[in-house]
């Protein structure tokens, strides 16, 4: 087809992940999908770069509505596995970057420790629309499958933000669209569009068995805090069951007077 849209689809759970196959599933008829994802779970790993990652690329089968696609394994956290997809899988910049779809929902302030939206944030930073898309979880573990996930709703979601992105230019200043879908959400579920909470939603502790030499992880449980604007993503995925949205930004900068700043500082 001529002008067939591509696709590149990577997450950070890794190439084995029930959520990448869903995904996929959900893209292949809106174009051209290629599959680019780590060979292993980097769950919670943000932007960042693995220095002892090899950077290997393996060549994989995936049984995708039945047909077999060629996907690719990196040795690389998301944001890596992203780039090498982008300078040497790609024989082009594809027309949208997807990635998820996530065990476990990505909201709050948290989303830049999650490599599902670190993988997209590196893919906006080449200026291509992207999409990152994560399901609610009630478990608290991140770094398995989950084999009672279903994860048909949220592939609905993802290809319907995916096919809008590939139609219509997002306004300046939205780089990235954040899909949550709630535990129990359908078809006719709404969705609506949000703002990060300003607070955690991961909060975190240490697992420790004795010393401070002795090996330690860090883990978290969610925290929900009882006073939450309603339009934020916390309060609309966990409070409203309702599919959160968020417009994400490569612009960092604080949104503070510059003037009244530069007064408070040189006060």
């Amino acid at each position: 087809m001529k002008n067939k849209k591509h696709i590149l689809l990577t997450n950070d759970d890794g190439i084995g992940s029930p959520g990448l196959r869903a995904a996929a599933a959900s893209l292949a008829n809106l174009g051209h999908v290629t599959v680019a994802a780590p060979n292993d779970h980097f769950s919670h790993f943000g932007r960042g770069f693995l220095r002892q990652a090899t950077g290997q690329i393996q060549r994989q089968q995936m049984e995708i509505n039945g047909q077999t696609w060629e996907v690719y394994a990196v040795d690389g956290s998301p944001s890596q596995t992203t780039l090498h997809a982008l300078l040497e899988i790609l024989p082009q910049k594809p027309d949208l970057v997807v990635s998820g779809i996530n065990f476990g929902e990505n909201i709050s302030i948290d989303v830049t420790s999650s490599g599902t939206v670190g993988a997209a944030f590196e893919s906006a930073s080449y200026g291509i629309p992207s999409l990152s898309a994560s399901m609610q979880i009630l478990q608290e573990e991140w770094d398995s499958y989950h084999v009672d996930v279903d994860f048909s709703i949220a592939a609905h979601f993802t290809r319907y933000f995916a096919a809008l992105l590939l139609e219509k230019k997002m306004p300046v200043d939205v780089d990235i669209l954040n899909v949550t879908v709630p535990v129990g959400a359908t078809q006719k579920t709404p969705w609506r569009i949000t703002r990060l909470a300003r607070t955690r939603y991961y909060d975190p502790y240490v697992k420790r068995s004795g010393d401070w030499e002795d090996p330690a992880e860090i883990n978290a449980h969610r925290f929900i805090p009882t006073s939450l604007p309603s339009d934020t993503d916390i309060y609309t995925t966990i409070i409203d069951k309702t599919v959160s949205v968020t417009p994400l930004s490569l612009d960092s900068t604080s949104r503070v007077d510059f003037s009244e700043l530069n007064k408070l500082l040189q006060e």
